[in-house]
């Protein structure tokens, strides 16, 4: 095998090899509401997973740019409330539109295909064509940095307060969620993205 230290690597390097071992990644597609209580900011991150389900939390790494706090994670420390949207192969396309760098004022939704939908008892709007939007109240919002002490990424922990599943993808008399209806999407490296491919079943030990 080929062995290299992560502290003798270039944060590209870092990088690269992170996210091109740790795949298939979830898309947490969020909204957040900007400071002036009208732009909605809309964007996808793959540096998301489930941190606990009792109570519901999950993780959300916003990078950042030059040291530069970016929208979603400044816009959810001053409204402490998000929407995650989980991404479909129908709105893959109009999401990755979203990933572009615009000014604060400015929505990404705008430049998409994509809908706004108010949810009641949120500030911030929803994407419509999602089929799971998860809305959320930040939990908690933690600075990494590196060695320098320089802060260089924004740990967004938010409590799940709703679920909200389209009623194609929602078995309601088993209360399951239908993968092979919701069509999930998954980052890998790059330009790269994965299907859900062949679905299969592994039992674990008693």
């Amino acid at each position: 095998m080929t062995i290299f230290k992560s502290a003798e690597l270039t944060q590209k390097e870092n990088y690269k090899f992170l996210t091109g071992s740790i795949i298939p990644r979830p898309i947490a597609f969020v909204t957040t509401l900007a400071e002036d209580g009208v732009t909605v900011n809309a964007a996808p991150f793959s540096f998301f997973n489930i941190v606990s389900s009792e109570p519901a939390i999950i993780s959300i790494a916003v990078q950042r740019v030059g040291g530069k706090q970016k929208d979603t994670a400044r816009n959810a420390a001053f409204t402490k409330e998000l929407n995650i949207h989980i991404v479909s192969e129908e709105i893959v396309e109009e999401v990755n539109k979203t990933a572009a760098s615009l000014a604060p004022d400015e929505s990404e939704v705008a430049h998409t295909s994509l809908h706004l939908e108010t949810i009641p008892g949120m500030k911030t709007p929803k994407i419509a064509e999602a089929n799971i939007v998860l809305t959320a109240k930040l939990d908690q919002l933690i600075p990494i940095t590196n060695d320098a002490g320089e802060i260089v990424a924004d740990l967004i922990l938010a409590r799940i307060l709703t679920y909200e599943l389209g009623d194609a993808v929602y078995n309601k008399e088993k209360g399951y969620i239908l993968p092979e209806v919701l069509n999930p999407v998954a980052r890998l490296a790059g330009n790269d993205y994965a299907k859900l491919g062949e679905i299969f079943q592994v039992v674990r030990p008693n």
